[in-house]
């Protein structure tokens, strides 16, 4: 996606060289629609330069800092040297990561997905997160929990979600089950302390797994699992929900595992 209108002053952008003259280069933006700038020579690098090719080619990906923006002279002003190895290198991989988000979006909506759109899913995430990429990547993480908050419909959450699960590279998933635990048994109060305990693993989780249970409210307890990976996370937090099962029933009571909060309890 290339975004319409105009960069901003002291913005970094991605381009590629498209021409080399004797008095600076100009410049393809990447990122936005039939935008070009102009590096002076004297943009190019610190220090006199001899010749321009000596600094860059024709087709190179650079990453310039935006100096002017001259909307009624279609002029945009470029420099190359006002930006270190750091800034450059943080550029491209946020350039980068917008053109995995972009196709992650032809993957979620089909390639055929209309502009409109398009634009409209882009526009929420960009709005909620800065970027398509994070918002992918807080779907992953966090499922529809992550966009609770943004304008979009439950078909397009799902198809997010869905997408982000199945193409983000995550350091770590979050994932949120409730379990309703019931006994009316004397010891009632006892048995569901046991079995929250089980829900806890009783100190045998895996050290790459953090797992927690906290009280909702009555009969509702919430179970939290943060691992590497969806495949684990789900499967530790429905073994989570399965030990505490089989010790409240085997204590004469009831168990009920869900993924949704139940509203009745607030």
């Amino acid at each position: 996606m290339k975004f319409r209108g105009w960069p901003d002053n002291g913005e970094l952008v991605v381009g590629k060289v498209d021409e080399i003259a004797n008095f600076g280069v100009f410049v393809d933006l990447e990122e936005y629609e039939d935008r070009r700038g102009l590096v002076h020579i004297s943009e190019v690098a610190s220090g006199w330069i001899k010749n321009v090719r000596d600094h860059v080619r024709e087709g190179q990906t650079v990453v310039a800092k935006v100096l002017e923006v001259n909307q009624s002279s279609q002029q945009i002003d470029l420099s190359l040297k006002d930006v270190n190895e750091h800034q450059r290198k943080e550029k491209i991989q946020e350039w980068k990561n917008e053109q995995k988000a972009d196709k992650w979006m032809a993957l979620a909506f089909g390639e055929d997905v209309d502009d409109e759109q398009y634009e409209t899913v882009a526009n929420v995430l960009y709005s909620e997160f800065g970027s398509l990429y994070d918002g992918f990547e807080q779907a992953a993480i966090h499922g529809a929990e992550a966009l609770d908050d943004v304008d979009l419909s439950e078909e397009e959450i799902t198809a997010v979600v869905e997408t982000a699960r199945e193409n983000v590279s995550v350091p770590y998933v979050n994932v949120t089950g409730y379990v309703d635990l019931r006994c009316p048994t004397a010891d009632g109060v006892d048995d569901i302390k046991e079995a929250l305990r089980a829900a806890e693993g009783n100190g045998e989780i895996s050290d790459e797994i953090e797992l927690s249970v906290s009280y909702v409210g009555s009969p509702e307890y919430r179970i939290k699992v943060r691992a590497p990976d969806y495949k684990t996370a789900e499967a530790e937090l429905e073994s989570s929900a399965d030990r505490a099962r089989q010790s409240i029933e085997a204590a004469g009571g009831t168990a009920v595992y869900h993924r949704e909060r139940d509203e009745e309890t607030e």
